[in-house]
């Protein structure tokens, strides 16, 4: 037998450190590393029992918990594919995933039952298994577990798929991103490098693992270490603060909604956050009047960029240059590679905007059942068009302007909106901004800005030209501003500019 995946993490972390704490999850005991390996274990014993075998894809629709880390280690033993379910999905999506990666087993949360009660029989999935003590219609988990002996590994490979991930949906029908076992791993690795995990380390997970930064980047590279877990089922911001004081946590990641609202709440001056040494930031630039919020704590960011079909980090900026280098995304992690190409392809000047184009053992294998869309996402070198718009300046550090479908071409001028939402994140009060391209008779398109403000605020399209005169070019200017009480976002935190152009008539 060869199991060159990552479902030989947890055997090999119960071997060389079985007591270490791993998990922590709302008010139960701590989970030792051998208890989340004796789990893991259990569990691909009772998918053995339903039959899957190597290749067969196993859904998991649910929150942050240890039987959600533990079912995806179980299905990597068996050579089997995890695909995690987004709990925000309704039915058609929900159904769209499960139809579209062949899933054969689903297990999910109590809660989701009543929405995937028209999802189930219209599916080919053959077994829906409910965490904890089961329904009428579905067992229960916690039976089956007592049924389940253990059995062999499968052979698996660095190059076999451990995880189809479904992209946000920002641009369209959700694609399933198929991820290997190598590409799990040097993310992992990529992380470890980059940001310095140790062991000694306790992360705080406020994202849903389904969503494949905080699966990539958050859980896999502390298990990798054998460090400790505290795991969330959804991100409220006053509990957030109290886990990191109850539990020493030292390293936290967030979209800069998440921290700003952390900021926000009234226990932030009262926390105590002396035990935080790592805090990532991800899915858009960190404004800086956040920035300046947790220096005055004296927190620092690290930042970075990243996808669905790079694992998802591509680059990382360090915290030691967030000031230096503010409004980079930063280099590319250490075993990955980035360019940014013009439009013949080739390599673009230092400080010129082209497409990104990314390489490395983090690249996904392609999409699922996608050949066509595989192929169109590949460069005829092996590099993968990310479809996103920046530029290198001459120390190498990368800078986002935006994607292809978001840029706003106006009287021929081309508009990239993350400029101007981040000279819009500034302006006390706002607490969220997307800049997207309207028809104009005109000018062909122009640009609006889209915002949520705090209660008694008040912000206008007077605001924010006088906030803009003179930082950007007249043209950039927005023609209008709407505020709006919640911006659609995905569950990563980015902007779904798609939704918004629909509304506003893009």
């Amino acid at each position: 037998m060869h199991q060159h995946g990552i479902g030989t993490w947890l055997s090999r972390r119960r071997r060389t450190a079985p007591d270490r704490i791993a998990l922590v999850h709302g008010e139960q005991s701590a989970i030792t590393y051998r208890q989340f390996a004796d789990g893991a274990d259990r569990i691909a014993a009772v998918l053995r029992n339903l039959g899957v075998g190597k290749g067969d894809s196993v859904a998991y629709l649910g929150e942050n918990s240890p039987e959600f880390l533990q079912t995806m280690f179980g299905t990597a033993q068996l050579g089997a594919v995890f695909v995690p379910v987004n709990t925000r999905l309704a039915p058609p999506e929900i159904a769209h995933v499960l139809t579209d990666s062949g899933a054969v087993v689903l297990l999910h949360d109590p809660e989701f039952a009543p929405r995937l009660a028209p999802v189930v029989g219209t599916v080919p999935t053959r077994h829906v298994v409910v965490t904890g003590a089961g329904t009428a219609q579905h067992p229960g988990l916690d039976a089956l577990l007592g049924d389940a002996a253990p059995g062999d590994a499968a052979d698996v490979t660095a190059d076999d798929p451990a995880a189809i991930i479904y992209t946000s949906g920002t641009t369209g029908r959700a694609k399933g991103a198929v991820l290997t076992h190598g590409n799990l791993t040097w993310v992992a690795i990529n992380t470890i490098v980059d940001y310095d995990v140790v062991s000694t380390d306790v992360a705080l997970m406020i994202s849903p693992l389904f969503h494949v930064a905080s699966l990539g980047m958050g859980a896999l590279p502390v298990v990798l270490k054998g460090a400790t877990l505290v795991l969330e089922k959804r991100f409220e911001p006053g509990r957030a603060l109290a886990q990191i004081e109850r539990h020493r946590v030292t390293m936290l990641s967030g979209v800069p909604t998440t921290y700003q609202m952390m900021a926000d709440h009234p226990e932030w001056a009262s926390t105590d956050l002396s035990t935080l040494t790592k805090l990532t930031c991800g899915g858009s630039a960190v404004p800086t009047r956040i920035l300046n919020a947790y220096e005055e704590r004296g927190l620092s960011f690290s930042q970075g960029y990243g996808m669905t079909e790079t694992s998802p980090g591509a680059t990382a900026l360090s915290a030691a240059m967030t000031r230096a280098k503010q409004g980079s995304v930063g280099l590319p992690h250490f075993f990955t590679d980035v360019r940014v190409t013009d439009e013949r392809g080739e390599p673009a000047a230092a400080g010129t905007v082209g497409e990104i184009e990314i390489t490395g053992p983090n690249v996904f294998a392609g999409y699922h059942r996608l050949p066509g869309e595989t192929a169109r996402s590949f460069t005829a070198d092996g590099w993968f068009r990310s479809g996103d718009l920046g530029y290198l300046d001459a120390d190498g550090y990368l800078y986002i302007v935006g994607r292809l479908k978001d840029m706003i071409i106006s009287g021929g001028e081309n508009i990239y909106p993350p400029e101007i939402e981040l000279l819009l994140g500034e302006l006390d009060g706002v607490t969220g901004v997307a800049v997207i391209g309207v028809p104009d008779p005109q000018w062909g398109e122009v640009p609006w800005a889209i915002m949520t403000v705090r209660e008694g605020t008040i912000v206008d399209l007077d605001v924010v030209r006088d906030h803009l005169d003179g930082k950007v070019a007249r043209y950039k200017l927005p023609k209008n501003v709407v505020i709006v009480t919640e911006l659609p976002r995905t569950a990563s935190g980015k902007v779904r500019k798609a939704d918004l152009r629909a509304r506003f008539g893009g």
